[in-house]
């Protein structure tokens, strides 16, 4: 969580960005000079009551809160929880039950413990409404928005980003933009929504960009192979990924090992649909390892959801259907119901595999009710899709032409057509190419067009995007 981020002093374990010298750290400066002041003057106690207690008081707090810090770090999670929760309990510092709040956020967001999480970023917010203060507020607010994104409630997720950014002003609100953007597009990509979510990842990228923050690219890179995945540009796909195991290895030597997890994991998702399991099996046994060592149980399902798919694509399906199981289980447990989704939709794939139809129908029907609950279009279209082959291949013509008019519909709302000729977008393996407006074409005909506007907005694409 950012506030994790802002009560270390150089190590990020969370989601959040380093600063060259935290808010924190010059606080306790500024604090120190000042207590050095007051006991100067030995006749003055009742300065020593007044002011210097309570900030011993303080000083006692930073001290626990960096010591569960270490813990964390060196992997004693439960030690490092039970100093935390003795913090809160005991402080009477509003800003350091808010720092300790981002930290237990933060273990408890890697644990794949969301509900816990929500309660800590709840609790958050009103400490930094007791504080009125813009930039704990802007801070609790963005724990608020990413708890809800790992919960995938995705609209209370653009909501609350959109809380943020209307925050201006302060200078911890302008640092944290960048990931203010990034949970934004990543709601949007839970929403289908491919335009808005490419226009959040690339404003993230130039904040990142702008504020050398390589933790923050890496992490964008990361969504970028997720949506192009999606799109089924699988060379874009793998290249963003790639990109930020680069940055891993360039920058990355006191960063938490989650990001070098986190990327491997991707690249091994793009290798399996270029078709090169080796590959893939290789980046996801290296993500796995990290995240049993870790404790990482939402990235420990995402990679048993992946093995399971890799062994579907080499139709060995008894070795696909417990790691789907096992995935299932604890995305139930921590409540992924996208991650659920995809699991019904590997498993529906399974059973058609084996030409059990129902039992592929069954699966569909519970990817499509996660779907619905979640407003995933993408997902839904698949299962119309998936459904429509089965029914096709039943010959039950009245069920067909259902599916075939829902399937259309997911297209028209998804926009999932390319805007110069027409034909459509995400199908197939093919190379595309967002302008900086965010609207999508596909890239030859980009270029035999010749545009320098965009075909669907007219604005400019002579300065490159990122993305």
């Amino acid at each position: 969580s950012a506030g994790a981020d802002r009560a270390g002093s150089g190590t990020d374990r969370s989601e959040g960005i380093i600063f060259k010298e935290s808010s924190l750290e010059l606080y306790w400066k500024d604090l120190l000079s000042s207590c050095l002041a007051e006991t100067a003057w030995p006749k003055r106690m009742n300065i020593f009551t007044l002011r210097i207690a309570p900030e011993m008081g303080q000083d006692q707090t930073k001290q626990q809160i960096e010591k569960g810090l270490k813990l964390y770090q060196s992997n004693q999670t439960d030690k490092a929880l039970h100093v935390w929760t003795k913090v809160l309990e005991k402080t009477s510092d509003p800003g350091g039950k808010f720092r300790v709040l981002g930290c237990l956020i933060t273990a408890h967001s890697e644990m794949g413990k969301y509900k816990d999480m929500l309660k800590y970023a709840l609790e958050q917010i009103d400490t930094a409404r007791e504080m009125e203060d813009p930039d704990y507020l802007t801070e609790g607010y963005l724990n608020l928005a990413r708890s809800n994104e790992k919960l995938c409630d995705f609209q209370k997720t653009v909501s609350y980003c959109q809380t943020c950014l209307n925050m201006q002003g302060t200078t911890v609100s302008l640092q944290l933009n960048g990931q203010v953007c990034l949970s934004m597009g990543n709601a949007y990509l839970g929403l289908s929504v491919f335009q808005k979510a490419l226009e959040s990842y690339e404003k993230a990228l130039r904040y990142a960009h702008n504020n050398d923050d390589k933790m923050l690219e890496c992490r964008v890179c990361c969504s970028l192979g997720n949506i192009y995945v999606q799109l089924k540009d699988y060379e874009k796909a793998l290249f963003f990924p790639c990109k930020a195991a680069e940055l891993v290895n360039d920058y990355g030597k006191s960063w938490s090992l989650k990001y070098r997890a986190m990327s491997q994991f991707h690249m091994s998702v793009a290798y399996r649909k270029l078709e090169r399991l080796p590959d893939a099996m290789g980046c996801c046994e290296e993500s796995m390892k990290i995240a049993l060592q870790h404790g990482d149980r939402p990235l420990q399902a995402l990679c048993l959801l992946n093995f399971a798919d890799i062994h579907r694509c080499r139709h060995d399906v008894n070795k696909a259907f417990p790691r789907y199981e096992s995935a299932l289980g604890i995305m139930t447990e921590i409540g992924n119901r996208l991650g659920q989704a995809h699991v019904y939709l590997g498993v529906a794939k399974c059973w058609l595999l084996q030409k059990e139809y129902d039992k592929a129908l069954e699966s569909l029907e519970r990817a499509q009710e996660l779907a619905d609950g979640m407003g995933n279009k993408l997902c839904s279209l698949k299962v119309h899709s998936l459904r429509e082959g089965i029914y096709r291949n039943n010959k039950q013509q009245e069920e067909l032409r259902e599916q075939v008019v829902k399937f259309l519909q997911c297209v028209e709302e998804l926009e999932l057509y390319c805007g110069m000729c027409g034909e459509s977008i995400g199908d197939r393996d093919q190379k595309l190419q967002a302008l900086p407006c965010s609207h999508i074409f596909h890239l030859k005909c980009l270029q035999t067009n010749g545009t320098k506007g965009c075909p669907k907005c007219f604005k400019s694409s002579i300065k490159p995007g990122f993305v």
